[in-house]
């Protein structure tokens, strides 16, 4: 046997361009932030992204995030009711983003998620983390849990709304992380996020309309959420996700000094995401990539594939070659077993591999008869040949 190495998309790749993080020649006014795509999982720009702060309404997302678990699951459904309490209502008041509930509504859940998210309302997280939990101190736990179980390792939330809180605490890689769970684990509820407006017929006066909180939505730009935050000591923040075609970049950033700020240096960020690097698709998931060579198979080929999309993000302002290869020890002895491991996939830059990927057998392959084996064996110690 030998190592035989297969170049592989040479054409399609060559003359891109590596993905390096370029960090000097470009910067946002905000304390901290992060960038990336979220195909490839490049970090496309960072400032102090792991630096703690105080998540403010961001914190809204996880709240969101544990119903959307409970509705998958069956536990709830949007149609339920929960009753408003007086600890709920009191945060209806004048100086509090609110959805301006009553004290004994009966509140449907997909209501409360709407003036969550929309209206960005802090007496609907307490209505929905007491119906869901019983008190909003147990809800605040479940959302910890779930934090630590998606990789939010540097994150405590102490409460459902983002309100002043010493110990509600996070980071925007972290608030990145929860984005992206958001955005792939429920496609359909993240619709509510780009919604720009929510009617709430409340008890006792007429309908209040409120419109979405996140400026980047009224943009044009392709901005489908996520959610702003304000809090006085950490002044303002978003997270933002905008779609273009088949590509996606979210941000988090946080201490804005102003909402116009906020604004203008979000869309900045964004813009650079997608103005300044291409995606490119290597691989396709579970779609046959090559064949290898089997030695005393009943087939002389192997086909194989990656049981992922392999994604590459590469900056347009440095062209490099970026070369894809398959390495396997071969030809490969049958008997061979679907998604046995027969070689690696590697993407590499000059002599250095940034990635590579398990290649699987696409198909089962059987050894041939004794006399077979015989018969080939002695051709191969002759001619070569195998």
């Amino acid at each position: 046997m030998k190592n035989i190495t297969k170049n592989y998309l040479i054409k399609i790749i060559i003359g891109l361009f590596l993905f390096t993080p370029v960090k000097a020649q470009f910067d946002i006014n905000a304390r901290t932030a992060i960038l990336q795509d979220y195909l490839s999982g490049e970090i496309l720009y960072e400032k102090d992204a792991d630096l703690p702060i105080f998540p403010a309404s961001m914190t809204k997302i996880m709240t969101s995030i544990i119903a959307f678990d409970l509705l998958k699951n069956g536990d709830l459904s949007l149609e339920d009711k929960f009753i408003v309490s007086e600890n709920a209502w009191r945060l209806s008041e004048a100086g509090y983003s609110s959805m301006f509930i009553m004290v004994g509504d009966e509140i449907s859940v997909e209501n409360l998620l709407r003036g969550i998210i929309v209206a960005s309302g802090n007496d609907a997280c307490i209505a929905l983390a007491e119906g869901i939990a019983g008190t909003e101190e147990e809800f605040a736990i479940m959302m910890t849990v779930k934090a630590k179980e998606i990789g939010m390792e540097n994150t405590n939330f102490s409460n459902s709304s983002g309100i002043n809180a010493a110990d509600n605490l996070s980071t925007v890689r972290d608030i990145l992380i929860m984005s992206n769970y958001l955005i792939k684990n429920y496609p359909d509820y993240y619709e509510y996020f780009k919604e720009k407006k929510f009617t709430w017929d409340r008890t006792g006066g007429d309908p209040i309309t409120q419109g979405n909180r996140n400026p980047l939505l009224y943009k044009n730009m392709g901005v489908d959420g996520i959610k702003t935050g304000f809090l006085a000591y950490e002044k303002y923040s978003l997270a933002s996700s905008m779609k273009k075609k088949d590509r996606r970049v979210t941000a988090v950033a946080s201490g804005f000094e102003t909402k116009k700020k906020r604004s203008k240096q979000s869309a900045k960020l964004l813009t650079y995401g997608i103005t300044n690097f291409d995606l490119i698709q290597i691989v396709s998931k579970d779609k046959e990539i090559d064949e290898l060579d089997v030695w005393l198979g009943k087939k002389d080929k192997v086909k194989v594939y990656i049981k992922e999309n392999v994604y590459k993000t590469i900056p347009k302002a440095r062209k490099r070659y970026l070369k894809v290869v398959i390495n396997y020890n071969g030809p490969i002895e049958a008997p061979i077993i679907k998604d046995d491991v027969v070689g690696k996939l590697k993407i590499s830059y000059k002599d250095e591999v940034i990635d590579e990927y398990d290649l699987l057998a696409y198909e089962n392959i059987k050894k041939v008869n004794i006399l077979s084996r015989l018969v080939r064996s002695i051709n191969y110690l002759i001619w070569g040949d195998v």
